[in-house]
């Protein structure tokens, strides 16, 4: 669990690029059939809709970015200007840069306040509501997608939810900078997972 937790954006954004690659593919594919001149399957395949697969391939695109930010945070990828802060005495420099974590994790925190309540007032409150049962009264369920027809609070969703984790991501690494003094940082040259070969003797 604390492993899923650790990487929950790879996880996250693994998942809906696999998904939008297959949706991509499948719809491509369904419109180059249908130009087929097969008796049939060519009155078949034109009766299937896809004309949702570019909406719903949208909407995952968003939820990736959301979360790919967060995913920046806790590795470091996230462009930064740092060459004033490094020039700093010690001390000074980790003032700042605890001021920067903590900017960041109060910023992304008030997004994140504010996209659930744009959310709550965008239709979540009436599907709560209607899912238990009880009378949304006055309630607007909230406007709904062009193609799909799904509420739009479903899409929106994704700008409270990677706020938060961005601002969690924040927070852990706040902290661990203020244990030990180290920044996340990436390593173009090394890919997750792969060990370096061993050095080859030379005869």
């Amino acid at each position: 669990m604390r492993r899923l937790l650790d990487h929950l954006e790879e996880w996250l954004i693994a998942t809906l690029m696999a998904s939008a690659t297959l949706v991509i593919f499948l719809a491509v594919l369904h419109r180059h059939a249908c130009g087929l001149p097969i008796p049939h399957l060519q009155d078949w395949l034109i009766s299937l809709n896809f004309s949702w697969a570019q909406e719903l391939c949208i909407m995952m695109f968003i939820w990736m970015v959301k979360f790919g930010a967060a995913y920046g945070v806790r590795t470091g990828i996230h462009v930064g200007v740092d060459v004033l802060i490094n020039r700093l005495p010690p001390s000074w420099r980790r003032v700042s840069v605890l001021f920067g974590l903590c900017a960041g994790a109060l910023f992304t925190a008030t997004v994140g306040v504010l996209g659930t309540r744009f959310v709550w007032e965008n239709g979540l409150h009436y599907a709560l509501l209607h899912a238990l049962g009880r009378d949304p009264g006055d309630l607007s369920e909230g406007p709904t997608t062009p193609d799909l027809e799904w509420p739009t609070w479903v899409v929106y969703l994704c700008v409270p939810l990677g706020s938060f984790l961005m601002c969690l991501r924040f927070l852990q690494v706040a902290v661990r900078f203020f244990r030990t003094g180290d920044l996340p940082h990436t390593d173009d040259t090394k890919v997750e997972g792969l060990e370096p070969a061993p050095a080859q003797e030379t005869a």
